[in-house]
């Protein structure tokens, strides 16, 4: 199995929920359940690829207080390295909503320092040559994001291919944010986007045409993957071949971190040879059952020994 690694956005998760209707301003509702997790893109990938027992390295930093702490033991020995910002750790507040939607209150935190140099203080080019780099997080990471053509060019150098998440920019999908997607897309071998921002980023309604325009301007060979909830995933392959799988039907808890998850289990299914339809097959079962369960549950590891 290809060596895997997660370079990104780590932070807390608050989850609290059912709320509807939303409550009125000076009043209190009382909600079913509410989870303390670990969150972020990077975070909710590296707690699925744990889960599921597959090695990993995952390149992160946190914040200098009983948050930071808090993570950094989540992942015991893979934070041994994780530079300690001066600031509070990230904190999120996703309210979940009847319909399985969320709604999001967050700190701005120690995320936008996370740097180019804190993640070569816990990765090593060539431990991970010839595998895949998950980097996520990109409008939440600003210090790193002004270092992503050197983060690249340190990927390029050791045959690592970097699959890429932006998430979603918080002040929307600008023409700026989407220059900057396209820009980091040129030097993506992979890209990992939701239907809205496929078809936001190609300027096409239809989600299987513009995933093809996005690929037209990646590196020759690349593979655009649309994660498309409910309706499953389809991918357009380095053959320029369309792959396409249907989502199992589940009763759905929370969808958050569904997308994270979903990169999480088809990156670790390409990593270890399997075809394109199939590492999409992986990723919607295993998304799917990870947001109809409460506690999470990400169904059991492959194996007894992690995979590698």
């Amino acid at each position: 199995m290809r060596p895997l690694a997660v370079i990104g956005n780590v932070n807390v998760d608050l989850i609290l929920g059912p709320a509807a209707p939303w409550p009125k301003a000076g009043t209190e509702i009382i909600v079913d359940h509410d989870e303390l997790r670990v969150g972020g893109s990077a975070g909710n990938s590296a707690l699925a690829w744990q889960a599921l027992g597959v090695d990993f390295e995952i390149a992160a930093n946190i914040g200098s207080d009983q948050f930071g702490r808090w993570l950094a033991e989540a992942f015991g020995h893979r934070s041994e390295k994780w530079p300690m910002r001066p600031e509070k750790t990230t904190l999120s507040v996703g309210i979940t909503h009847p319909d399985g939607e969320r709604t999001f209150f967050t700190t701005t935190g120690h995320l936008p320092r996370f740097s180019l140099a804190d993640v070569f203080a816990v990765l090593d080019g060539e431990m991970l040559r010839g595998g895949y780099a998950l980097l996520c997080g990109g409008f939440l990471t600003n210090d790193l994001a002004k270092e992503y053509d050197a983060l690249f060019d340190w990927a390029d150098r050791h045959e690592i291919t970097v699959a890429l998440d932006t998430g979603w920019p918080l002040d929307g999908w600008t023409e700026e944010n989407c220059a900057a997607t396209r820009a980091w897309l040129s030097r993506s071998r992979i890209a990992l986007l939701n239907e809205v921002e496929t078809t936001t980023l190609a300027g096409i309604a239809d989600p299987i045409e513009a995933a093809r325009e996005i690929r037209s301007h990646m590196p020759e060979g690349a593979t655009v993957i649309v994660k498309r909830g409910p309706e499953g995933a389809i991918a357009i392959g380095p053959d320029d071949l369309l792959a396409s799988v249907a989502a199992p039907v589940v009763k759905v808890v929370d969808t958050i971190g569904a997308g994270d998850v979903f990169n999480a289990a088809f990156l670790a299914a390409l990593a270890d040879g399997k075809p394109l339809a199939s590492c999409l097959t992986s990723g919607t079962e295993v998304a799917s059952r990870a947001i109809s369960t409460l506690p999470r549950n990400y169904g059991p590891p492959s194996s007894e020994e992690p995979m590698r």
